[in-house]
């Protein structure tokens, strides 16, 4: 049965407390669990899309970062680059958005390259993928501190531990891969015949005959055309995604992710919305500031998450989702079985 800490912070208003308190329970979990801790430890975290406001705020990891410090151990915020059009989808955009986000703590990593090009193929041979391509960064890391904040998601029904790894550790083409499992589409009404993606592909699938045409047969999904396209003309077919098999393959990513690392996983379960950070706007708490949960279970930080998000607040809060977290402890990602210690 997997241990998973906690402690109860009643406001995401406090700062300080948060601070302190997260600060306590990776103390608390490296002692208890037996970590060792390298040297160079990045943190996983989310930068929040340009007009959201409730994503979890770098002044909240300031105990980590501190933590982190005290014991010599270097550290940076590490992410990846996002499929849609915006402020995400490569690394300059990225990068600046983060800064301006008020990430500046630490350096800075976007773990997929400049367009999503530098992952790994990482070897899981599972039910939807015999590989997964891992961000180069996160796969080449030894450990990582997943931050996850706690809060809704459209597709995957909630937003936890196993998404930040599954989707926030995958390269541009694994986010292509999970969502769709197909290869880009051309807009032919949008193409300029602009040559961004033919310049930018790297398996030369891409030509311009009066528009752009991928070669399907050619294309390897790694979806930079999708991030370099100047008029949103390329894209992913996101209705394939609303079943189960997304879930599955969220949880197979998250499986490519955690592969042969010692991760922690902390947990934020503040500004609980809807919907997910990657939202551009302003979203309203559907669920009571709970605090802080830490382990080193995916599955089971996450399944203590929706347990206590539906007992504090008296109802079923997130209706779908745990058949991820069913599916995560089948192909022995971690336990849904878990024992809460509160400190």
């Amino acid at each position: 049965m997997a241990k998973v800490y906690f402690k109860s912070v009643d406001s995401y208003s406090k700062t300080e407390l948060i601070q302190k308190v997260s600060k306590e329970l990776l103390d608390k979990i490296v002692i208890d669990e037996g970590i060792k801790l390298e040297s160079f430890i990045p943190l996983k975290v989310h930068f929040g899309e340009k007009g959201n406001n409730t994503y979890i705020a770098s002044e909240s990891y300031l105990g980590i970062i501190d933590y982190l410090k005290e014991k010599n151990i270097d550290s940076a915020f590490i992410e990846t680059s996002v499929l849609y059009r915006g402020e995400r989808n490569s690394k300059e955009k990225h990068t600046k958005l983060a800064l301006e986000h008020g990430f500046t703590q630490l350096p800075i990593i976007i773990a997929d390259g400049d367009h999503g090009e530098d992952y790994e193929e990482v070897e899981i041979d599972k039910n939807n993928f015999k590989t997964c391509k891992v961000a180069g960064e996160i796969a080449r890391s030894k450990q990582v501190i997943i931050l996850s904040h706690f809060k809704g998601h459209a597709l995957a029904g909630f937003g936890g531990a196993i998404k930040q790894l599954g989707m926030g550790c995958a390269s541009i083409g694994g986010k292509l891969a999970q969502h769709a499992n197909s290869k880009p589409n051309i807009n032919y009404f949008k193409c300029k015949a602009c040559n961004a993606c033919v310049n930018k592909c790297p398996v030369s699938a891409i030509t311009i005959n009066k528009k752009a045409k991928i070669d399907k047969d050619k294309c390897i999904g790694c979806a930079s055309c999708i991030s370099v396209c100047p008029h949103g003309a390329i894209s992913n077919s996101w209705v394939a995604s609303i079943s189960k098999s997304f879930n599955e393959r969220l949880v197979e990513y998250a499986f490519a992710a955690a592969k042969n690392k010692n991760n922690i996983y902390i947990t934020f379960a503040f500004n609980i919305t809807k919907g997910c950070d990657c939202e551009g706007h302003n979203m309203k708490n559907i669920a009571k500031d709970l605090g802080i949960f830490a382990s080193i279970d995916p599955v089971a930080i996450d399944m203590a998450c929706l347990d206590m998000v539906d007992k504090t607040n008296n109802k079923t809060v997130f209706r779908r989702g745990r058949y991820t977290l069913q599916y995560a402890e089948k192909i022995g990602l971690g336990s849904s079985k878990y024992e809460l210690i509160e400190i």
